[in-house]
């Protein structure tokens, strides 16, 4: 893809190296050089190719949403705003039947999430070598075009769920309530180690399921997105039988991109509703 000639091995290493930017040994700050700076840059090292796409793509979403909420019509409404309107209702409808509270933000919420993390992995879908040549080209010298292959973003969207999870279970519940939900149950005051054990590792593992399903899903299909295309280089046979298996992955990762949108939403759907149940 860079004109240059690369093993499978230097070439996979190549594609899984996120666009790092942090502090370098010298003291100054600038772009990461391969996966050892990367590494060395520590805890506050910023993935450019992460950001740059997730908020670009999350941008593409609320301005096309706004345009067609612009334009909408009573009358004879064009394909865009059916297309719009039908997954409007969907979500609804789906938040309707995992959702018994009364709350203005899970609708919204559920939207933003399933249409921003489908778009997300839709990038998986983009040949692998496409748009890093294409950065190639400007001197950029690595892209990972698909933010949920990053656990930064993954972890963070959970996380951000999380703090939601935490700021209405004890609105809801209160201090008292939101603490007894975790001392007290399953197995009443006389059990109150165990309830705590079991509590806490439950409220943790929500957010800590949400990222690592997606990441673990998305990282594995390109993966193999990646594998198949290294088959191209590997002769004429190998590169014809490369070309059959990325359309049939392809097509079944359209499946795979939907479904993991669709699961993270649903289940933040259905942690902030346990949130919002008060046990007595």
């Amino acid at each position: 893809m860079t004109g240059e000639t690369l093993t499978s091995s230097e070439y996979i290493k190549h594609h899984l190296q996120n666009l790092t930017f942090g502090q370098l040994p010298d003291g100054t700050w600038g772009i990461a050089h391969g996966a050892e700076q990367a590494k060395e840059m520590g805890f506050w090292a910023l993935h450019l190719d992460t950001l740059g796409f997730s908020v670009g793509l999350g941008i593409l979403f609320l301005g096309l949403f706004r345009l067609v909420a612009r334009r909408a019509t009573a009358d004879v409404p064009g394909g865009l705003q059916n297309f719009v309107e039908w997954i409007v209702e969907f979500i609804d409808g789906t938040v309707r039947g995992s959702f018994t509270g009364r709350n203005p933000l899970v609708a919204p919420l559920a939207l933003t999430i399933f249409i921003w993390v489908f778009l997300m992995n839709f990038m998986d879908l983009i040949a692998v070598d496409h748009l890093p040549s294409a950065a190639h080209a400007t001197g950029i010298e690595f892209l990972k075009v698909v933010p949920t292959t990053d656990p930064n973003a993954t972890f963070g969207m959970s996380l951000a769920v999380f703090a939601l999870i935490l700021y209405y279970s004890i609105k809801i519940k209160g201090i008292g309530g939101f603490l007894g939900e975790l001392t007290l149950q399953p197995f009443g005051k006389w059990g109150l180690p165990i309830n705590l054990f079991l509590e806490g590792v439950n409220l943790i593992a929500k957010p800590v399921s949400l990222a690592l399903r997606l990441f673990g899903n998305m990282y594995a299909g390109e993966m193999i997105f990646i594998l198949i295309a290294v088959m191209y280089g590997a002769g004429w046979l190998l590169g014809s039988f490369a070309g059959l298996l990325h359309l049939g992955w392809a097509i079944f990762h359209i499946l795979i991109i939907t479904l993991q949108a669709f699961i993270f939403m649903v289940l933040t759907v259905v942690y902030l509703d346990m949130a919002h149940q008060e046990h007595h």
